[in-house]
């Protein structure tokens, strides 16, 4: 049983993992071919920095995905208190309000957010959408999944210690800040994580709500796609899962460093 579950476990991290290799592979293939490896070279990642459509949306990605992540954790944070100090049927109607972009198909919000801006913009001439709406629709879509990692840890929070802090003299705000948000802050810190990330990979929302000058990386990438396949697609997605596997090793290397402290 114990070498079946071994062979059984080896076979599903090939399923999942191949595909990536099989790209980080090909990424640093000296020819223009996906399936046949002519030789090692760097070209691909050459052509990649010198690329300034790619370059651009990649800053538009990051500039959106960072903007939306501050801004949706403060409106989230805000709104995980709000709810967390309401009871009964209110409460229960506003997280079910909450969860529903949550569980919403991306293509509903999309379109309709793109409805919106379209009737709001029409009432202003020479406005179109652009930097500005898609860094709406980006908050928007990332403040329900803010809300749901705060709410777990104001649950388990104490209140008795905010009520303390209140009885020794301490003003509310003071209190709030020294208090309640050192007990919540893993909970913001998931939340701004998740928000950053949801917005940084998404497509569907920000192909919609971006307008015709402004593309964000997801959309580029999709846009290449349609062209010739491109080794340059390739190196990209080899340094993206880079710089995400460095930051999982970076986090587990951290957890057991904090444990043995402990």
């Amino acid at each position: 049983m114990k070498k079946f579950l071994t062979v059984y476990t080896v076979l599903i991290s090939v399923f999942l993992y191949a595909p990536i290799f099989v790209v980080v592979f090909f990424s640093f293939n000296s020819g223009t071919s996906r399936a046949v490896f002519e030789g090692f070279s760097m070209q691909w990642y050459q052509e990649l920095f010198q690329d300034e459509l790619i370059l651009k949306s990649l800053y538009y990605s990051v500039v959106i995905a960072v903007v939306s992540a501050v801004v949706s954790t403060v409106i989230g944070t805000m709104a995980a208190i709000g709810i967390n100090k309401l009871r009964g049927f209110v409460k229960s109607a506003y997280l079910s309000v909450n969860n529903i972009p949550v569980v919403n198909p991306d293509i509903v919000t999309a379109i309709s957010m793109m409805i919106l801006f379209v009737f709001v913009l029409s009432h202003f001439n020479g406005m179109e959408m652009g930097f500005t709406t898609l860094l709406i629709a980006h908050i928007t879509f990332n403040i329900p999944y803010v809300v749901l990692s705060v709410l777990p840890k104001l649950k388990g929070m104490d209140q008795n210690i905010y009520d303390a802090a209140l009885d020794l003299g301490c003003p509310p705000v003071k209190a709030f800040v020294k208090v309640v948000i050192p007990q919540i802050m893993p909970g913001i810190i998931s939340g701004m994580i998740m928000a950053f990330t949801l917005s940084l990979d998404d497509f569907v929302i920000s192909y919609f709500n971006s307008g015709a000058t402004f593309q964000t990386l997801p959309i580029t990438i999709y846009s290449m796609t349609k062209k010739p396949y491109n080794l340059k697609l390739n190196a990209l997605s080899t340094l993206l899962f880079a710089v995400v596997l460095a930051l999982m090793l970076a986090v587990n290397i951290k957890k057991p460093a904090k444990k043995k402290k402990a």
